[in-house]
């Protein structure tokens, strides 16, 4: 472990000052984990999977190895404990698998076609495509949540800064602070930042500025209830770990899935934890099309009319409720698919 953390910190062009800066230890103690003196804990072991990009597939299980060593080297029958642990182990592998129905894998397949007669495309590809279909996501991102505004009025909302009578000033943050989330998303994507807590909240404190500043960036402290919904998201207790596993979650899978897969995926996680008391759908589907921008792939923009909503909140209601997945990721590949094929006819 201790050669992959060195070599990880020399390609991304780090010292060993600058790691400890990020990981807030001191420089010493880098040189240690380099050096194999010192272990790093799990939660800095997790810290340097983030910041060298070491996939946490990669370093844990040599983290865990060098801890299991440790403890045993010195026993006369560590050999036979192995044995019987790698015999315990077996029995609950908690390895998850993932089952890809012929019907979805139709799906990414159509998806990844389309994808490569867009990427022929990009050429005439142009700002104020982007600026409208932007414009779309945040109007019916926000319908969705039960905001009222046009498509013509979120427009003269965000770009022309007016007020519209009638709507409530939530309902113009609402729009205002979406599109400078998408900003914000697209930023990170340019830079090439993985998705981790920091960037979650960030975003999530954007979507509430204004609005609900006490809860604006912030795990909920409060048990909530999801209006129309069987599911009830875990204790507030709770929420802490549950997000350390969901982001931990991400780094295991993020090479492994097909990106719509994961967008989805991640997606459902984070609304079905529930973690903030307000603004989790908007973050939801912000991380979601974060993760596709990141592959290429164009903002899937689920629809805020009655048949459209329903199905979105049907589809996860089964996976909450049921653990049903296939039908929302489904639900999922098919906004993608019609998201294409309208990008691909505008630029035909």
């Amino acid at each position: 472990m201790k050669a992959l953390i060195k070599n990880a910190r020399i390609n991304k062009g780090l010292k060993t000052r600058e790691l400890a800066q990020l990981l807030a230890i001191d420089q010493a103690l880098v040189s240690k984990f380099e050096s194999g003196t010192r272990k790093p804990t799990r939660d800095q072991v997790k810290q340097l999977a983030h910041f060298l990009d070491i996939p946490l597939e990669e370093i844990l299980p040599l983290w865990i190895k060098e801890k299991i060593l440790y403890e045993i080297q010195d026993e006369e029958f560590a050999s036979q404990a192995l044995t019987l642990v790698q015999e315990e182990i077996a029995k609950y592998d908690s390895t998850e698998q993932f089952f890809i129905s012929n019907s979805l894998q139709e799906k990414l397949d159509l998806i990844d076609s389309l994808k490569s007669k867009l990427d022929k495309l990009r050429e005439f590809d142009s700002y104020r495509i982007a600026q409208a279909l932007e414009l779309e996501y945040t109007f019916e991102s926000n319908r969705i949540e039960g905001n009222t505004l046009t498509l013509k009025e979120t427009d003269l909302v965000i770009n022309e800064g007016l007020t519209v009578s009638g709507k409530s000033m939530r309902e113009h943050l609402e729009a205002i602070n979406h599109q400078e989330a998408i900003e914000y998303v697209k930023d990170l994507v340019q830079r090439k930042v993985s998705i981790n807590e920091r960037e979650l909240l960030v975003i999530h404190n954007m979507i509430l500025r204004g609005i609900m500043p006490e809860y604006a960036g912030k795990y909920r402290n409060i048990q909530v209830m999801i209006k129309g919904s069987a599911h009830m998201p875990p204790q507030p207790f709770l929420v802490p770990k549950k997000m350390e596993e969901y982001f931990e979650w991400y780094q295991i899978n993020r090479n492994k899935l097909h990106p719509v897969v994961l967008a989805a995926e991640m997606h459902e996680r984070l609304v079905t934890i529930h973690p903030f008391v307000d603004g989790n759908g908007r973050t939801s589907r912000l991380i979601m099309n974060l993760i596709l921008l990141k592959h290429g792939f164009v903002i899937a923009n689920i629809k805020g009319d009655y048949d459209a909503r329903m199905n979105y909140y049907n589809a996860l209601e089964l996976v909450q409720t049921e653990k049903e997945k296939d039908t929302f990721l489904n639900f999922i590949a098919d906004v993608e698919i019609d998201c294409l094929n309208r990008y691909l006819k505008i630029l035909s």
